[in-house]
């Protein structure tokens, strides 16, 4: 059995967890707890509309989204829709897979803890990364870099939970570009209706057909590492470099065992146009979605300035950063109160094109 490892770093506004099996990073997590992808959360909410032709019904929820409750979720004893649900009713449910791709959150009665409720609300939250990997992995050593998290998960403290090698590695999973060890590279696309991977063959374009399927056999392991690491889920369609039909064929054993350690993907096989087909549950938004937008470059400037602040704490520090950066971290909840409270005093924020932290 592989030897887990679980490194949680706290910073201001965010979480970011990491499971590393054997000393390979293996999953990563990113999380904002003011705002939860809501994966696990248990609600009270009220049946808007039966929608038969859709198979399923919609919930409205207390905090203004609408879920969508599959027939199949509908009740515990999977009685038909029209039987086990009327518009204006009352329902517990649990979120299965988080609001996403422009939908709502996925829910199910059948597989929520039996709780009641008189009024909508929410009843429980679910777990976060870090306890879900605790729980999956019970044996797990399990390091965080906060005192608190460290109480509140049964950790060890340490200063510093994440080193270079492993900010580095969390950095790279923004980009669509991945080198492979070798030589070559890992193309990954997301689209709203699939993601499509490609190897490129980079210095062993020009091999013999031997040594182009060994490159394409020696990718496999981290395509599915980079798949389960960015969370990605839906259709997922990847082509490796070069082979004729037969030669990729004899890679699917490769690929199914690659695949195996991932509960959420299954191996479809090659479609007509000679590309690997995976379906992968959608849970979790793709990191992708996460670390959208200008809230990542601003926690992480943030976190740069808490460090700086933790190292030397007479020093009254300006952040300064693009109005956008500033703006989303003044709508993230908590985020700047988590500075003053560590720091013992506010951070000063100014507008400018360049970021930079400064003395005061």
């Amino acid at each position: 059995m592989a030897q887990a490892l679980i490194l949680l770093s706290r910073s201001p506004g965010e979480r970011r967890v990491a499971l590393l099996l054997d000393g390979v990073l293996t999953e990563a997590w990113v999380e904002r707890p003011a705002r939860p992808d809501g994966v696990g959360d248990v609600w009270a909410g009220r049946v808007a509309a039966l929608a038969p032709a859709m198979a399923g019904a919609f919930i409205a929820l207390p905090d203004g989204s609408t879920g969508f409750l599959p027939e199949s979720e509908a009740s515990r004893d999977r009685r038909p829709l029209k039987d086990a649900l009327q518009e204006g009713q009352l329902v517990v449910a649990v979120v299965t897979r988080a609001a996403q791709g422009g939908k709502g959150p996925r829910l199910s009665i059948r597989r929520a803890p039996p709780l009641t409720a008189s009024a909508p609300g929410l009843l429980a939250r679910g777990p976060d990364a870090a306890q879900r990997l605790r729980a999956a992995h019970p044996g797990a050593r399990i390091l965080a870099d906060d005192r608190a998290e460290a109480r509140r998960l049964g950790a060890e403290y340490v200063p510093r939970a994440f080193d270079a090698e492993l900010e580095a590695a969390f950095e790279a999973l923004a980009e669509p570009r991945v080198e492979l060890p070798g030589g070559g590279l890992l193309w990954i696309e997301e689209t709203r209706a699939l993601t499509a991977l490609d190897l490129d063959a980079g210095a062993h374009a020009g091999a013999g057909r031997d040594a182009q399927r060994r490159f394409n056999e020696s990718a496999l392991s981290e395509v599915a590492r980079q798949i389960r690491l960015r969370q990605l889920g839906g259709p997922i369609l990847l082509d490796v470099a070069g082979l004729s039909p037969r030669d990729r064929q004899q890679l699917l054993p490769a690929l199914s065992r690659a695949l195996a350690a991932d509960s959420l993907a299954e191996l479809l096989g090659i479609g007509p146009l000679g590309l690997f087909e995976i379906r992968r549950a959608r849970v979790h938004p793709p990191l992708s979605a996460v670390l959208a937008g200008p809230l990542t470059p601003a926690l992480a400037l943030l976190r740069q300035a808490a460090r700086e602040a933790a190292a030397a704490p007479h020093r009254r520090l300006v952040l300064r950063a693009p109005a956008a950066w500033l703006e989303a971290l003044r709508n993230l909840p908590g985020a700047l109160e988590e500075y003053a409270a560590a720091a013992g005093h506010p951070l000063l924020l100014e507008e400018a094109d360049a970021p930079a932290i400064i003395d005061r």
